[in-house]
C-alpha cells in the first residue's frame, strides 16, 4: 500500500539530481574555458598588456642570422713549402677584420698589421723557414656578427743557406768605437731584406744606422762614439730571409754587449808620442815609433779588433816579402785588416821610442821579449785596452785609412754612412 508513493518519490528526486548535475557540468566547463582563455593571452583583438601578437612571436628580424663577413686566408689550409715572404695574406669582404694571430708551434707570434679599412692584414716581417704556422682570423659584418677562420700551413725548407759572422761577442764589454759588424757567408743581392731582418738598439737610445761594404759585410754604428755604459742589443732574425735567389738565412738569435769606459788614444806620428785619454782626461803619454818614411802609418780613426799577448808577424802576409818574420811579437793589438797593429817592440833600442820612426807601418811601444814584464809601456797599454777602443793616428805622411779596412767606419762622414 505504501510502495508506489515511495517509488514515485524516488524517481522524482533522481530526475532532479540529474538536471542539477548537468548545470554543474556546464558551469565547470565554463570556468575551465575562462581559465584557459586567461592563461592563453588576448582574445580576438590580440591586445592586453601581457599579450604577444604575431610580430612578437617571430614575425620580425632574427638575431641568430649568419654573419655576412667572409674571411679569406692565403696560403690555403694544409699548404706546404710556402714562401717565407709575400705568400701570407688575410682579407675580409662584407666586413672588417678585428683579430688576426699567426703563430708557430712554439707559440711565437708573427708581427702584422690590420689595414685602416679593416679589409686586410699583412705581416711586417718574413716567416721562418721549415716552420708550421697556425692562422686565426675574425671579422665582423655591419651588424656586429662575427665570422672566424682557422688554417695551418708550413713554410719551405731551403736547400741553400747563409749565416752572418758577427762581432763583438755576446756578453762582452767593449770600447766606445766598437761597431756591430756582420760578415755573411754568401754574397747578398737583396740587402734591403737582410738589413730589415737585423735590429740594433741601445740603452740609452741613440740613432743607429747600417752601412754595406760590398755585398757581404754590413756594419752598424751611431753618428758618434757610443757613450760609456751603453747597453747594445742586436736581434738577428735572418731565418727565412732570401738574401739571394734560392739562398736563405738560417740564424735567429739575440746578442747583447756593453760599452765600457771611454778610452781614446791619439798617436802623433810627427811628435812620436801617444796620449791615452780616459773618460776625458789624459792619463798617460807614451813614447812610440811609427812607420818609417818608406813604410808610413795610415792616418785616421782605428778600432782595436783583436788582442794577442804574443803573436807572429810575417812581412810576407802583408806584401813585404821576406823583410821580417818575428815569431814572438808581444802585446799586439790589431788596428786594420791590412796588418796595422799597435804592439810591443823588444828588438829596437830604448832610445828609438819618442825619437825615430822605424816600423813597417805599425805603432811600436817599448817592451820586453816574452811579454812577461808588466812595467813596460807596451804591457801598460795592453793591460788597459779593450777590443773596441779607439786609436787615432795623425800627422803621418800617409793617406787616411779606408773605412772598410778593419772596423774603421768612423772615417766615413755620417751623411755618407746613411746615404
Amino acid at each position: 500500500m505504501n510502495g508506489q508513493p515511495i517509488s514515485g518519490a524516488s524517481v522524482g528526486a533522481t530526475g532532479r539530481r540529474r538536471r542539477g548535475g548537468v548545470r554543474l557540468q556546464a558551469l565547470a566547463a565554463g570556468a575551465l574555458l575562462l581559465v584557459l582563455t586567461a592563461c592563453g593571452g588576448g582574445g580576438e583583438t590580440g591586445g592586453g598588456t601581457g599579450g604577444q601578437g604575431p610580430a612578437a612571436q617571430g614575425g620580425g628580424k632574427q638575431d641568430n642570422a649568419a654573419s655576412q663577413a667572409v674571411v679569406t686566408i692565403l696560403p690555403k689550409d694544409g699548404a706546404d713549402a710556402v714562401a717565407t715572404s709575400g705568400a701570407l695574406k688575410v682579407t675580409a669582404t662584407q666586413g672588417k677584420l678585428t683579430t688576426v694571430t699567426v703563430a708557430d708551434s712554439k707559440g711565437t707570434e708573427v708581427e702584422g698589421k690590420i689595414a685602416t679599412d679593416g679589409a686586410s692584414w699583412t705581416p711586417t716581417a718574413h716567416l721562418s723557414a721549415g716552420t708550421q704556422y697556425k692562422v686565426h682570423a675574425i671579422a665582423k659584418d655591419a651588424d656586429g656578427r662575427e665570422s672566424a677562420k682557422d688554417t695551418t700551413f708550413t713554410t719551405l725548407v731551403p736547400k741553400n743557406t747563409f749565416i752572418g759572422h758577427y762581432t763583438p761577442e755576446d756578453g762582452s764589454t767593449v770600447g766606445v768605437g766598437m761597431p756591430v759588424s756582420i760578415n755573411f757567408t754568401r754574397g747578398i743581392t737583396d740587402p734591403e731584406a737582410v738589413e730589415k731582418a737585423i735590429k740594433v738598439t741601445a740603452e740609452p737610445a741613440v740613432q743607429i744606422e747600417g752601412h754595406w761594404f760590398g755585398n757581404d759585410r754590413l756594419d752598424f754604428r751611431p753618428e758618434k762614439y757610443w757613450a760609456a755604459g751603453t747597453k747594445v742589443t742586436v736581434h738577428l732574425n735572418l731565418d727565412g730571409v732570401e738574401g739571394r735567389p734560392g739562398v736563405y738565412g738560417k740564424q735567429k738569435k739575440t746578442i747583447t754587449f756593453t760599452i765600457g769606459r771611454r778610452q781614446v788614444s791619439t798617436v802623433d806620428a810627427s811628435a812620436k808620442t801617444m796620449k791615452v785619454e780616459r773618460d776625458g782626461a789624459i792619463i798617460k803619454t807614451l813614447p812610440i815609433t811609427a812607420g818609417a818614411p818608406s813604410t808610413t802609418t795610415y792616418n785616421g780613426q782605428m778600432v782595436i779588433s783583436e788582442k794577442y799577448k804574443v803573436t807572429r808577424m810575417n812581412g810576407a802576409t802583408v806584401g813585404f816579402g821576406g823583410e821580417y818574420d818575428i815569431k814572438d811579437v808581444p802585446h799586439a793589438m790589431r788596428l786594420s785588416n791590412s796588418g796595422t797593429f799597435v804592439h810591443g817592440n823588444y828588438w829596437a833600442s830604448s832610445s828609438t821610442f819618442g825619437s825615430t820612426n822605424v816600423s813597417h807601418g805599425c805603432v811600436g811601444l817599448q817592451d820586453a821579449r816574452g811579454a812577461g814584464d808588466s812595467s813596460t809601456p807596451a804591457a801598460w797599454f795592453y793591460d788597459r785596452s779593450l777590443i773596441g777602443d779607439v786609436v787615432i793616428v795623425k800627422n803621418s805622411k800617409d793617406k787616411q785609412i779606408k773605412p772598410e779596412n778593419g772596423l774603421n767606419g768612423w772615417n766615413m762622414d755620417w751623411s755618407e754612412w746613411i746615404a
